[in-house]
C-alpha cells in the first residue's frame, strides 16, 4: 500500500520552465549584438557552462544569471559592456519577481491526493526563492512535510523517506521531470507518476529510466493523478 505521495513544485505544481526560457531568448538578443549566434554556437556554449557550474552554483535563477555572465564574457572576447552585464542581471531579478501561477486544475488535484495519502513536496533551487514561491502559492498547508534540496538522487530521495519512516516500496513521486522525480525514485523500488510540462530544460531532459518502467505512469492532466497513484495499490 502507498503510504506516502511526494510531489515536485517547478513546472508540475506552478510554471517555471517558461520563464527561463523567455529570459534565454533575450539572453541571446543581448549577445547577438556581439556576434553570430550560430556561429558562436550560444546555446550549446550556455548549456556547457550550466552544467560546469551545477556543483558550485546550483540550481535556480541565481545560477543562471551566473553563467550568463561567464558565457557572455568568453563569447565576447571580453566586449560586453558594463549596461549590458546590467541587462543579465535584471533578467534573473525579474523571474525572483514573478508571482506564483498554479498550472490548471493542479489544486483539485493536489487536494484529492492529500484526501487519501500525506504528501511531501520535494523540490530543488534557490532556497530563498523556493520558500518564497511556497509561501505564495496557497499549497503549503496540504503537505506535511516541505524539502528544499540542492539535488533530487537517489540518496536525497532515501533520506527523506527514511526520515519519514516510509520504505521506497511505499512512496510515489509525482512530477514532471524524468531526471529529477521519476528515475531516482524507481532506482529506490518506488513508484512515479509523471506528468510532462510542455517545456523542459535541456539538462533535465538526460534520464535513465532503467529496464524496468512497470512502477512508472505518465498522465496528461493534473485530474488523473489520484487515479494513478491508485493504480499503484490495486
Amino acid at each position: 500500500m502507498i503510504e506516502l505521495v511526494g510531489f515536485d513544485a517547478d513546472d508540475t505544481l506552478w510554471r517555471s520552465q517558461d520563464y527561463f526560457d523567455d529570459a534565454q531568448a533575450q539572453f541571446e538578443a543581448v549577445i547577438s549584438r556581439y556576434v553570430d549566434l550560430a556561429d558562436a554556437h550560444l546555446h550549446d556554449c550556455m548549456l556547457a557552462t550550466e552544467r560546469r557550474n551545477i556543483s558550485l552554483f546550483g540550481y535556480g535563477v541565481k545560477g543562471m544569471v551566473l553563467s550568463m555572465i561567464e558565457t557572455a564574457v568568453a563569447i565576447t572576447n571580453e566586449r560586453i559592456s558594463g549596461g549590458d552585464i546590467h541587462r543579465l542581471v535584471a533578467l534573473g531579478k525579474a523571474i525572483l519577481q514573478q508571482p506564483v501561477e498554479l498550472l490548471p486544475g493542479i489544486r483539485d488535484a493536489v487536494q484529492a491526493v492529500a484526501a487519501q495519502h500525506p504528501l511531501v513536496l520535494i523540490t530543488k533551487g534557490d532556497l530563498f526563492h523556493q520558500e518564497a514561491k511556497v509561501c505564495s502559492s496557497g499549497l503549503s498547508a496540504l503537505f506535511h512535510r516541505i524539502e528544499i534540496v540542492s539535488e533530487k538522487d537517489p540518496s536525497t530521495y532515501a533520506r527523506v523517506l527514511a526520515e519519514c519512516g516510509v520504505a521506497a516500496a511505499a512512496f510515489v513521486m509525482v512530477g514532471n521531470s524524468l531526471r529529477s522525480d521519476i528515475a531516482p525514485v524507481l532506482a529506490l523500488g518506488g513508484y512515479g507518476v509523471h506528468v510532462p510540462y510542455h517545456r523542459t530544460w535541456a539538462l533535465e531532459a538526460e534520464a535513465d529510466l532503467g529496464e524496468d518502467v512497470s512502477r512508472m505512469r505518465t498522465v496528461t492532466e493534473p485530474v488523473h493523478i489520484a487515479a494513478a497513484i491508485r493504480g499503484f495499490s490495486g
